[in-house]
């Protein structure tokens, strides 16, 4: 298996499986992670946590698998393995529950897709990040040309697409590429810490959050507005926003999982 899934009360953790190849994505790999976000599309699942075993979380695309096709079968592949790769992209979007990456080593190509794509981007100060699509002759794919100019700015974006120059953990933060930085002893620990209380919390109005996000940066104003109103209108009357508030005037903690639909 090139990508591992364990539920563990909501929580779902996918770990890229191909450690001694910088968990390379070849298009095994990229129907696995589509079966993965199936997975964490149901209802049962609360929260995901993205993670890639050995040195480096992903180094990008499998350029050995890609390099023994040529003409029109490297085509047919290259648009399978992305056809996989940007479905489990879409499919992890589209769901209501976070996700939360965790990223050591060497981040690159599709693996900057990755990282990106998640809710919360936790990396270890010893990440570093390069596009490398056009140092090869390739252009981008994973969203990264759709991501990298929303976390970062279209002008930061294409000196990081054109030159593919190396950016350490450190500017990663600074320019939005990641939420924080963690020692990498401390990596593992910090991530599960964040994705369980992501696990344990109101996940419906989480999806509704991360679908406002994703559509106020190219929606106008007044349509987002509205799509505001009746989002807040719908969770006010869930059974998790019930708990909230009756949590806060409680002066209690709340239960989300106890208000969540059962399964």
């Amino acid at each position: 298996m090139r990508v591992g899934i364990e539920i563990d009360d909501g929580l779902a953790r996918v770990t890229l499986r191909r450690g001694e190849a910088g968990n390379a994505i070849d298009l095994e790999m990229a129907r696995e992670l589509l079966d993965a976000a199936r997975v964490c599309a149901t209802e049962s699942v609360r929260a995901v946590l993205l993670t890639g075993e050995g040195k480096s979380f992903c180094v990008g695309g499998d350029l050995g698998e890609f390099s023994r096709l040529s003409g029109e079968a490297l085509e047919k592949h290259l648009i399978e393995v992305t056809g996989a790769l940007h479905e489990a992209l879409r499919t992890f979007a589209a769901g209501d529950a976070p996700v939360v990456a965790a990223v050591q080593g060497a981040v690159a190509g599709a693996g900057i897709g990755l990282a990106a794509a998640a809710d919360v981007t936790l990396a270890a100060d010893n990440a570093s990040f390069a596009t490398a699509y056009t140092g090869i002759g390739y252009s981008p794919d994973a969203g990264v040309s759709w991501f990298l100019p929303r976390l970062v700015g279209p002008k930061r974006a294409l000196d990081l697409l054109l030159t593919n120059r190396r950016v350490k953990a450190a500017e990663a933060e600074a320019i939005g590429l990641v939420s924080r930085i963690v020692a990498p002893d401390r990596l593992a620990a910090e991530a599960v810490r964040t994705a369980e209380a992501l696990s344990g919390g109101p996940t419906a109005a989480f999806g509704a959050t991360r679908r406002l996000v994703a559509t106020g940066l190219t929606s106008d104003l007044g349509p987002h507005l509205d799509r505001e109103a009746r989002a807040i209108a719908a969770a006010a009357a869930s059974a998790a926003g019930r708990e909230g508030v009756a949590a806060f005037l409680g002066k209690r903690a709340p239960d989300f999982t106890r208000a969540a639909p059962s399964t």
